[in-house]
């Protein structure tokens, strides 16, 4: 345990929102005020990054909250000059969290000649003097074997439980989760036996990137309420074409809960004229206003959740036992009302 006698937040420009949020928690579950240490985190007219942090850090246990976010290659950079300013200000440890891991689809050569860019990213955020990563719905989990400090990888899956049985109380046997495509099934078929859902699956093909060739459904969803479940939603376009064939294949209604809204170009438009009801995300990534606007997509949030593995990490107690929907109902008590 660090001998001072709180962790110290400290917050880049990627989604200061969630570390406020993060910071009013833990002031919350430690009964004395906890705020962002006071900095500044700006650009040079040429948009070179600079940093200053004004309070004294030496000897403190830091946490970098900042998402590697559109624009991914600024938030980075954000990070890893926020960790050496920190590090050579003589902080005792310096944890990344790191709600949204940009570079993660780049997680292996798919082709001849092509880069390995999670495993450069994982190597620039070491080379900074972090020593610790905390983050969200990794979008492989091999990636934690990209660094060689400990990372904990958090999942939404707990919290999309305690929502889904929420909102959808008293309706749950209709309920089949489904996966988008194969490489998402485990991550489907988790949360599935945490809502004891049948799973199922859209097995897409492509004939090239960015175009879908054929859509097929593995399983039975006649008469079901469908839950897509993903990790991301980008342009939104694979979702929605795969709620349409849900629909087409007998589905009752289709919903949607993705980790990180990434929700560029038309995502909000496409998602707003799809047959899905609503799509769920959360606030690893900040929301723009036509998200936010949009009456079919809600966002749960992960600062209960950020904030107790922050004071889990501090106190050196399990980060795991967040993965308990047990441990997590009383974090969110209050979030969801009957």
């Amino acid at each position: 345990m660090s001998t001072k006698s709180a962790p110290k937040l400290i917050s880049g420009n990627a989604n200061r929102p969630l570390a406020t949020a993060i910071a009013r928690r833990m002031s919350l579950h430690r009964g004395v005020s906890v705020g962002l240490v006071d900095a500044r985190v700006e650009r040079f007219n040429d948009q070179e990054i600079f940093v200053e942090v004004y309070e004294n850090v030496r000897g403190e246990d830091m946490f970098i909250i900042q998402s590697t976010s559109n624009p991914a290659n600024d938030n980075l950079m954000e990070l890893l000059i926020i960790a050496d300013a920190l590090r050579r200000s003589s902080a005792a440890r310096i944890t990344a969290v790191i709600p949204y891991f940009g570079y993660a689809r780049q997680d292996r050569r798919t082709k001849a000649r092509t880069p390995i860019s999670a495993k450069l990213v994982a190597n620039l955020i070491t080379q900074a003097g972090i020593e610790r990563v905390l983050t969200l719905d990794l979008h492989a989990t091999q990636i934690q074997g990209f660094f060689d400090i400990p990372v904990d990888n958090l999942y939404a899956s707990p919290v999309f439980a305690l929502d889904i049985e929420h909102e959808f109380k008293g309706r749950m046997d209709e309920l089949m989760v489904v996966s988008p495509d194969v490489g998402g099934v485990a991550r489907a078929r988790e949360l599935a036996k945490r809502i004891n859902a049948p799973l199922s699956i859209v097995d897409k093909r492509r004939e090239k990137a960015g175009e879908i060739a054929e859509m097929k459904v593995i399983g039975d969803v006649t008469g079901k309420t469908c839950i897509i479940v993903d990790d991301m939603v980008d342009t939104a376009g694979t979702l929605c074409k795969a709620a349409e064939v849900l629909m087409e294949s007998g589905a009752k209604e289709v919903h949607s809960y993705i980790t990180h809204g990434v929700m560029s170009g038309p995502a909000v438009e496409r998602v707003a004229n799809s047959v899905m009801k609503s799509l769920v995300i959360t606030d690893s990534i900040q929301p723009t206003k036509p998200v936010v606007d949009a009456t079919n997509i809600r966002i749960v949030p992960t600062a209960p959740m950020f904030a107790q593995a922050i004071q889990n990490t501090w106190n050196g107690t399990s980060v795991s036992s967040l993965f308990d929907a047990d441990t997590l109902g009383p974090i969110y008590e209050g979030t969801y009302t009957t």
